[in-house]
């Protein structure tokens, strides 16, 4: 009994690299960029989020994509909740009193629901959990690719009228994102080898890249006085907001795949796939869609829910799996 204890306990840790990223919060609020540094690190920030996506671009596989795709009704479902059933939630949130969400929180709870699902988490989970592994991947895959536009269009659409974004934000996504995105995907026939075989390595610049952009944005946000707009109750508030939203949303596929006549595997993987919000990509479109004096509050509900999305799906991949033996 002590080794799966052991195993579960693992999952359950926070782990180091949002530990590094929470460290690189604290470093912008001790030392910000300021001054003639920002600019500096504001264009090692645009670079880092080109090379972010242009890795994405050429990591993802077609083959992977294209192995799932016929299962259309269980990829509707999927994008279903992370492009619909999320955002119209974390609106929802955004809409109650100022004693339940605080007001400088409301652009990075809309942010958060109208990004993509992660990846890597989303496939690893399902394949714990005994799930459909080769949906997920393409699940997952479709809801970061499509992501890139839906995105930003939705980000558009709710905060426009709160000045979360302008029309000039169109060029940057362009030129930060889809290029470099395009890119990779059309020189994955020439690198892709590479890149696979040098994953480790690469996944460290990735996320080295992404520190760099937390760190940049949330130096704008402490030269723009963020840590005057929050405090330690509201992230207390902040905490039980994101539990109650991933509680809502896994309740919601689980027991919306069971209605709409899913297998068990498929349910496993719209579970993971629909529930889960992507750091990795959420980050570098923070630093493209908002001002650097908003882009750290903006990322913060963010941090949040991943961290508590890993160990909620940790704890449920484990019972998946477990009455999966069971069944056997």
């Amino acid at each position: 009994m002590s080794t799966p204890k052991g195993g579960l306990l693992a999952r359950l840790k926070i782990d180091w690299y949002l530990v590094l990223i929470v460290g690189m919060v604290v470093a912008a609020s001790l030392a910000p960029a300021r001054g003639a540094a920002g600019p500096v690190f504001e264009w090692a920030t645009k670079i880092g989020i080109a090379m972010v996506f242009f890795l994405h671009g050429a990591r993802l596989s077609r083959d992977a994509v294209m192995a799932g795709l016929t299962h259309w009704r269980l990829h509707l479902t999927v994008l279903a909740c992370t492009f619909v059933l999320f955002p119209i939630l974390c609106l929802g949130l955004a809409a109650l009193p100022n004693w339940i969400v605080p007001d400088p929180l409301v652009t990075g709870i809309i942010f958060l629901g109208c990004l993509p699902s992660t990846i890597q988490s989303s496939i690893g989970f399902t394949a714990i959990g005994r799930g459909n592994v080769p949906a997920a991947v393409a699940s997952a895959s479709a809801s970061n690719l499509l992501g890139i536009a839906l995105t930003p269009l939705l980000v558009s659409l709710t905060l426009h009228q709160q000045g979360g974004i302008s029309l000039s934000s169109v060029e940057g996504i362009v030129l930060q994102l889809l290029v470099p995105f395009i890119a990779g995907q059309l020189m994955r026939r020439w690198i892709g080898n590479w890149v696979k075989d040098r994953a480790k390595l690469l996944s460290y610049a990735d996320r080295g890249a992404i520190l760099l952009i937390v760190y940049t944005a949330f130096s704008g946000a402490v030269v723009g006085g963020v840590w005057a707009q929050v405090d330690a109750f509201e992230i207390a508030r902040l905490l039980v907001i994101c539990a109650v939203l991933l509680a809502v949303v896994l309740a919601a596929t689980a027991y919306g795949s069971r209605a709409l006549g899913f297998s068990k595997e498929d349910e496993i993987a719209i579970v993971f796939c629909g529930s889960k919000k992507s750091l990795a990509s959420g980050v570098p479109m923070a630093g493209v869609l908002f001002p650097a004096a908003t882009a750290g509050l903006a990322i913060l509900p963010l941090m949040v829910f991943h961290q508590i999305q890993l160990m909620a799906c940790a704890v449920i991949a484990q019972r998946y799996a477990a009455r999966a033996k069971e069944a056997d």
